[in-house]
This record gives structure tokens, sequence and C-alpha cells, in this order.
């Protein structure tokens, strides 16, 4: 059973990057795509500028940068639903093998795509703001990034059952998703800025305590106090994964009871 999970999830992945390849060529991504995140980063760093304050800037162009891997992670809720509007999801839930299995691996790339994004603006606008990057220590950023990308996946899995349920709402669930995780999660303004109970929310959101291991890293703290933040920021992905896992689980039972998951939409 293990091995077959395994050779399916592989093959997902595989498809994953296809589907990279056939959206982007090297030009567009860098071009275009790694562009536009630049300047979103950079926005929200000058706004720290404008103020005239270090403290502001660095905060918030680390908080956006280290965001980046959530927003990009977040387009698993449409690229999810597009099996349903080509038809193949009926094929994929009357497959042998566990249909969440694939779906883990069918979006992968967006793993890559945001683990990427986010580091290069990390690595590129920090000197340009005057974001303090000590290395080698910087490095270990990177690792906390992709811990943040598939943090931010698995709660995105999560809604991507919803957005199968409602195609019509497929991109409202992502953009509403990966808002939530920049208002409260720490990129703008720390979690504790909120009311008790949506700093609460935050605690079991992805993102913010993967970004919070980010500032403490950056800050020099004890490696103690950043392999805490992302120990908790493990578990909190673990805990959609299985969340999505179930969910997945009862779509795929519910409509091979009713008959509702049809040809195309």
């Amino acid at each position: 059973m293990i091995r077959d999970n395994a050779r399916v999830l592989a093959a997902a992945f595989v498809s994953a990057l296809a589907d990279l390849r056939a959206i982007y060529t090297w030009r567009t991504w860098t071009f275009a795509w790694l562009s536009r995140i630049l300047c979103q980063v950079a926005f929200f760093a000058v706004i720290g500028t404008l103020l005239a304050s270090t403290e502001r800037t660095h905060y918030l162009l680390v908080g956006n940068a280290v965001y980046i891997a959530s927003l990009v992670s977040m387009f698993v809720c449409a690229s999810t639903a597009w099996e349903r509007q080509t038809g193949t999801l009926p094929l994929l839930v009357a497959a042998p093998t566990s249909p969440f299995t694939l779906f883990v691996g069918r979006s992968a790339q967006w793993l890559i795509d945001g683990s990427v994004c986010a580091s290069i603006a990390l690595f590129v606008l920090g000197p340009l703001f005057g974001v303090p990057l000590p290395m080698p220590r910087v490095l270990l950023a990177i690792p906390l990034i992709i811990l943040v990308a598939v943090s931010t996946y698995c709660f995105g899995l999560v809604l991507a059952g919803v957005a199968l349920r409602n195609l019509e709402l497929r991109n409202l669930v992502g953009n509403l998703g990966g808002l939530v995780l920049m208002v409260i999660c720490g990129v703008q303004v720390p979690s504790s800025f909120w009311p008790s109970p949506i700093h609460e929310i935050a605690q079991v959101l992805p993102l913010t305590h993967g970004l919070q291991a980010v500032r403490h890293l950056l800050a020099g703290a004890p490696g103690g106090s950043v392999l805490a933040e992302a120990g908790l920021e493990l578990c909190v992905a673990a805990g959609w994964l299985t969340l999505a896992a179930l969910t997945f689980r009862q779509f795929a039972e519910s409509g091979r009871r009713d008959g509702s998951i049809e040809f195309g939409d």
C-alpha cells in the first residue's frame, strides 16, 4: 500500500511539473511572474520607508517575502478544481487508489514556485532595504520557507475540498484564505495586535509560526526558539493535512453514493 501510494504521488508530481512548464516559460516566469512578486514585496517595504522606521521596513519586507510562499501555495484551490472542469474528476474518484494521494501531488508545482519566489524576494530585496542577512545562518531561512509553503498547501487542500463542491467559488475561497493569512498571521502586524480570539485562531493557521521562526532566525535568536516555532508549524501542517484527507474522503464517498461527481462542469 505504501509503495502504491508513493508511485501515485510520484506520478502526480511529474504531472504537476508538466503543468508548471505549460504555464510558464523561463522568460514569462522571470520577467512577468517573478518581477510582479518582487514589486509586491517591495511595495509593502516602501511603506515602512515612508514611515521613516527601519524596524517597520524590515518587519514588512520579511513578512511579505515569506508570505509569498503561502500566497502561491494557495493556488492549489483553483488547480484542484480544474480536475472537475476538465472532466477527469470522476475517473480519479473511480480509480482503485485514494484520490487524495493523487491530489496531494497533483498541484505540488505551487510548492516549488512559492518557495523559490519567496526565497528570491528575501535574498534580493533584503539587502536593498537594509535587512541584516547574516551568513551562513540566513541560509536556514530556505527550509523554513519551504515548511511555510507545505503548511499552507495542506491548508489549501482543505479549502480545495470546498472548491470541488462549489466550482464557482474556487477563486474566492483561495483568495479569501490567502487574505486571512496575510491579515492575521503576522505578515503586516504581529498576530498579538488582534483581539485574543483572532490571535488564538492565528496560532492554528499556517504561516504564523513559520514566519515567526524566520524572524527569530534573522534576529539572531537562540536556535531553540527557532526550532520551537518550526516544530509548531510542522504540527499545524500535520493537522491540516489530516483534515484535508478526511475532507477528500467524505467528498469521494458522498459522490459515489449520490452520483454527484459528473463529467465536466
